[in-house]
């Protein structure tokens, strides 16, 4: 069959239920990971025929994004930070908002200095291991409470070609580390349940609820506990990095502030919500 043919397909299988880049997407990234083509190939090409065996893949994903199962888990890998991430329904999937968290520490972090930077909630392993891949210098750890979490998150290190110190840990259980660390940052669970009604069926049906849902009566107990951690175990002016809940900025930001946190730093996002929460320790 055509490519270009397989391509509408894809569009009158997929319009009704994804915006039509969106579709443009899903089709670019299947042919990629499947076919090996670039993008451009159907300018380069427009009569290029794809084998009869090959046709079968391309047509299992339109069935699995109907059901709305995110491409990510379909193909089963992301990018992040310029790096390729193995992921399942047992991690969440990197978001590009993550990446400005990680690009705000590199751009602090002096590139030669030699630190600890523990990594709380480490999920699929991307902040660790993005961090670890361009801070040479660094020691870095990763907390996670999810085996199967781990499990992937160490393939994703072992992949990318970093040394990671993995942790299975309950952050919530007050876990005893005898290091200290120059860098603690988090990408925990903040999600309200009175939120759901605003996300979309393939995160709400195939993403790991454990990573993303707080209750709507104790919506910062993640943020609580792990601010009270690294109160103990941040180095003299450490820095502690959240991503967090754009509702939620002043209540959090107050959570550092009461634990003597100074230099706090609210950040938005590329979209303009409130997103990334600084502050460092002082003793």
């Amino acid at each position: 069959m055509l490519l270009r043919e397989i391509k509408k397909i894809y569009h009158t299988e997929l319009d009704a239920i994804y915006p039509v880049e969106e579709v443009n997407s899903f089709f670019y990234m299947t042919i990629e990971h499947y076919l090996d083509l670039e993008r451009f190939i159907l300018a380069l090409q427009p009569d290029y025929v794809v084998a009869k065996e090959e046709e079968t893949s391309l047509f299992l994903t339109i069935n699995l994004l109907k059901k709305h199962i995110p491409i990510q888990y379909i193909l089963g890998t992301a990018h992040f930070m310029g790096l390729d991430f193995n992921v399942s329904p047992n991690v969440l999937i990197p978001r590009p908002e993550t990446e400005e968290l990680v690009s705000w520490i590199l751009s602090e972090t002096p590139l030669d200095r030699e630190v600890n930077i523990l990594d709380i909630g480490t999920g699929s392993g991307c902040i660790a291991i993005s961090l670890a891949k361009n801070l040479p210098s660094a020691n870095v750890f990763a907390l996670d409470v999810s085996k199967e979490a781990l499990v992937v998150a160490n393939k994703n290190a072992e992949n990318n070609s970093v040394l990671i110190t993995f942790l299975e840990n309950n952050i919530l259980q007050e876990p005893s580390l005898q290091q200290k660390f120059d860098i603690i940052v988090s990408n925990p669970p903040y999600v309200r349940e009175l939120e759901k009604k605003e996300m979309t069926a393939n995160v709400l049906e195939h993403e790991p609820s454990l990573a993303l849902f707080v209750s709507d009566k104790e919506p910062l107990t993640f943020y609580n506990a792990i601010t009270n951690f690294s109160a103990k175990h941040l180095k003299d002016t450490g820095k502690l990095y959240f991503e967090i809940n754009q509702y939620l900025g002043a209540e959090t930001q107050d959570l550092l502030e009461q634990q003597d946190f100074v230099a706090i730093e609210l950040r938005k996002d590329m979209y303009g919500n409130d997103r990334m929460l600084k502050g460092q320790l002082t003793k």
